[in-house]
């Protein structure tokens, strides 16, 4: 079966490490200014260091984030299962503060909400306000020109079993 994996892009977490040296240099400076309290300099220092565990977890971690296969696409943060091509039934970008994220319309008998309990089904029914569906791939981590694999995926999803074959293989080589 074909198939490729899309992996989480190191200069993210390299990036993510960086921006949180800057806030706790600062944090680190104002502790030796009298004229501002030290419980904020230690709260500066504290949070923005969290990045570093997160940054050097992201860093490390190998495993593949988005794997499209002839039969469906996987996404580690979305879904714990492959989302087979045959229940999609559109696809759209929706972007928020410059993170682009890939929607997929899917009937309402294969949302996931619906094995869910009510304060899942409430947090479903706020995505979808929000422009959101139920099923979202986050490209956040993953280098990748969304447009183009939305474009893909759309393809795949209306595509017959013969033809996905054809497709991966171009995607593998072009994404």
């Amino acid at each position: 079966m074909n198939e490729f994996r899309l992996y989480k892009s190191p200069w993210k977490s390299i990036k993510l490490m960086l921006m949180c040296s800057v806030f706790v240099a600062l944090g680190y400076f104002m502790l030796g200014r009298p004229d501002v309290p030290q419980a904020v300099a230690w709260l500066g220092i504290g949070f923005f260091g969290l990045g570093y565990p997160v940054g050097i977890y992201q860093l490390l971690d190998r495993r593949p984030q988005i794997i499209v296969s002839e039969v469906g696409i996987f996404d580690r943060m979305a879904h714990h299962e492959f989302i087979n091509w045959e229940i999609i039934q559109d696809v759209y970008l929706a972007e928020i503060h410059k993170q682009h994220i890939i929607c997929l319309v899917v009937d309402e008998a294969f949302e996931p909400s619906r094995r869910k309990g009510k304060f899942q089904q409430t947090v479903a029914s706020l995505n979808k306000e929000l422009g959101f569906q139920e099923l979202n791939i986050s490209l956040a981590y993953v280098d990748v020109d969304a447009d183009r694999l939305a474009a893909f995926i759309y393809a795949m999803r209306g595509a017959q079993a013969p033809e996905r074959a054809a497709l991966l293989e171009k995607a593998a080589a072009s994404l």
